[in-house]
């Protein structure tokens, strides 16, 4: 089972960019996940300052819209997937990462989104959920 987790946050500059501490843990605890074989991928975003994009399906045609978007109180940070055995271990790995910046960096606050990601058949039924 494949679960993605989204990092969610205010794009709010005033505690400046992460600690390198954090940083350090992150990037152990992504190696130890990928060599117990669950980590399958990792990453962070740029701010949306730095360059975004959205692309819009309405009413039959595409439109695109340029970042930063001042609107959003929320933006997505950062991701993970893993390859895990169930929904409870996913959620597991999330907390320990959750843990890592309550540590590093409590005056941050956040949240981290976790869903299980559409694999084909044998995969949950949508229309069901």
């Amino acid at each position: 089972m494949r679960f993605m987790s989204m990092v969610k946050s205010s794009e709010n500059y005033r505690l400046g960019p992460p600690p390198q501490a954090l940083m350090d843990a992150i990037n152990e605890l992504g190696q130890e996940m990928t060599k117990a074989g669950t980590m399958v991928d990792m990453g962070g975003l740029l701010p949306t300052a730095m360059g975004a994009y959205r692309v819009r399906q309405s009413r039959g045609k595409l439109s695109v819209t340029d970042g930063p978007f001042s609107e959003a109180k929320e933006v997505i940070g950062g991701y993970a997937v893993f390859d895990v055995q169930s929904k409870e271990e996913a959620m597991e790995l999330t907390m320990r990462f959750m843990e890592l910046h309550l540590k590093h960096w409590p005056e941050w606050e956040g949240e981290t989104e976790v869903r299980q990601m559409f694999e084909g058949p044998g995969c949950p039924d949508v229309q069901a959920a």
